[in-house]
């Protein structure tokens, strides 16, 4: 019988290195799981290929070529795939995520930089731009991530990143997760994170503050629990998904990348952290492996001087 297309990854290390063995095969996968329904040109909408020089794929009806890397975070990669595919590996077998100095040792990378580089690309692919959005009860609160500051409180921001967190209640557990890191904690600010992150008509438990006023009026219903005065704890408990999110977010960032995270790259780390956290119960790691590479191949290339915004860290 076939694989379905959806099942077709290698469960095993040992798996995965009989099947990616050649630069064809890795190619092949790429094709298959960037169309897997069938080629399709990117210019023209063509159905019918044939197979041209230098793994290039030819358009029948316009004759534009193309190839399985073209138009992905891959497309003028010097180095082989062979090199791209055991990164994904290495990528989603780790639990709690993979440092870029870990990289460029495995790999045997002459420059850090270019480990550096290829998992900042990896992050982009790591949240589809077409994902659900989270439904039902949902908390929503904000955090810092970044040192103490003196003279600094509240919801106040120097030098520290804040953070909006939603995070779907599943009785006593939670479920799903969306972050994004905020200019403030307006209602500016706060409200397109919920529309975009949150189906309309679900409800927003939040605490008292006035950022999150007027959520009504986008079609959502809002629980408030009002903290002011109530300590630390009574946070913590009124709003437990949140902060349990927000406890592993730090630890994730200074365990793995021991803090060395700009503000320029936060928001890609903290897509990461999103892709791990809403696959943490997959039983297997080569599907975190394929989902991966789904994606990898569906979004557009991101050059180094894009990614580059400031001095590389993690």
């Amino acid at each position: 019988m076939v694989k379905d297309v959806a099942e077709d990854f290698p469960a095993t290390l040992m798996e995965f290195e009989s099947r990616f063995t050649s630069e064809e095969a890795c190619r092949q996968y790429l094709v298959q799981l960037r169309w897997p329904d069938g080629f399709v040109c990117p210019h023209c909408g063509g159905r019918r290929s044939w197979s041209a020089s230098r793994g290039r794929i030819m358009c029948c009806t316009c004759q534009h070529q193309t190839s399985a890397t073209a138009g992905t975070i891959f497309q003028d990669t010097r180095k082989p795939l062979r090199l791209w595919f055991r990164t994904m590996w290495y990528v989603t077998q780790q639990k709690h995520g993979a440092s870029a100095l870990g990289l460029q040792r495995l790999l045997g990378l002459s420059r850090y930089e270019t480990a550096w580089t290829w998992l900042h690309k990896l992050r982009r692919a790591m949240v589809r731009p077409d994902r659900d959005r989270l439904s039902g009860r949902v908390e929503v609160d904000e955090t810092f991530v970044g040192g103490d500051e003196e003279g600094v409180y509240g919801r106040q921001i120097e030098g520290k990143a804040l953070v909006v967190i939603a995070v779907e209640e599943r009785g006593r557990g939670v479920g799903r997760i969306r972050m994004a890191r905020v200019a403030d904690a307006s209602a500016t600010s706060l409200h397109p994170f919920i529309q975009k992150s949150i189906e309309s008509g679900s409800t927003i438990h939040t605490d008292g503050w006035d950022g999150y006023s007027g959520i009504e009026q986008k079609g959502y219903r809002r629980e408030r629990t009002v903290l002011s005065g109530k300590g630390k704890k009574a946070a913590v408990r009124l709003l437990p998904g949140v902060h349990l999110v927000a406890a592993l977010l730090k630890r994730w960032l200074l365990g793995t990348h021991h803090g060395a995270v700009s503000a320029d790259h936060l928001d890609y780390y903290l897509d990461e952290f999103t892709f791990r956290f809403n696959r943490r119960t997959s039983r297997s790691r080569g599907k975190l492996f394929y989902r991966l590479v789904q994606q990898a191949v569906q979004i557009q290339p991101t050059p180094r001087n894009a990614i580059v915004g400031g001095k590389p860290a993690g």
